[in-house]
């Protein structure tokens, strides 16, 4: 009788010291989510500011606040992230902010994964949906893929997946789509290497001006 009765109440404690914590997704990007929300909750960021997300091009601007003087902006990138995990944390590192705009960088690690165009197109349209679901006044600005020299060998379907992106995006309000491709590509039609740090792969500062540039005209 005592070990039933003990077991009832070690049950009803963690019940009760569980119910109000937030369950842990288990997904792979869950540790970089959760210090995002746990820097919110030190210091709330403001409403109605510019968000930008997606993956590692977005993480490591650096020089995301100077690029764009006059703007609030929010930086919510985790690296290595695909279109779909977008889709997946919208509601945690974008839409709790009500912003006024949210630019987006996603696809290319999709594409290095083995993902189709078309399913970065269809991962876009869910993204989308989600997020004017919920704000439907946003300004959203998708910043296509560009060319890297490491992922050479993948520029035709990134560009396909451009074309798909874009296309879908001209049937939409209040959406625009940024294209940094020919802007990142030299006389030789070849990524221009100045553009790209040791790994070939991530943007230099110098690129990410080009980037703002062409981002700021779209907002």
């Amino acid at each position: 009788m005592r070990h039933i009765l003990g077991t009832a109440l070690l049950a009803l404690f963690v019940l009760t010291f569980t119910a109000g914590a937030k369950p842990q997704t288990g997904h792979r990007f869950e540790k970089e989510i959760a210090a995002y929300e746990a820097a919110d909750k030190v210091s709330a960021p403001p409403q109605g500011a510019v968000v930008f997300t997606g993956a590692s091009g977005i993480r490591l601007w650096k020089t995301l606040a100077q690029d764009f003087p006059g703007l609030t902006v929010i930086n919510r990138g985790f690296g290595g992230s695909q279109m779909e995990d977008s889709v997946f944390f919208a509601e945690r590192i974008v839409i709790p902010y009500r912003p006024k705009a949210v630019v987006i960088q996603a696809g290319g690690n999709d594409i290095n994964a083995g993902k189709s165009p078309e399913r970065v197109m269809a991962d876009v349209q869910a993204w989308v949906k989600k997020v004017l679901a919920a704000l439907p006044d946003v300004r959203l600005v998708y910043l296509g893929q560009g060319p890297s020299p490491a992922r050479w060998e993948q520029c035709e379907k990134q560009q396909k997946a451009n074309a798909l992106v874009r296309e879908f995006i001209a049937t939409e309000k209040n959406i625009a789509f940024v294209d940094i491709w020919a802007a990142c590509i030299g006389d030789d039609g070849l990524p221009r290497p100045e553009f790209y740090v040791a790994d070939k792969l991530h943007p230099t500062e110098e690129q990410y001006r080009v980037r703002a540039k062409l981002i700021r005209h779209a907002l």
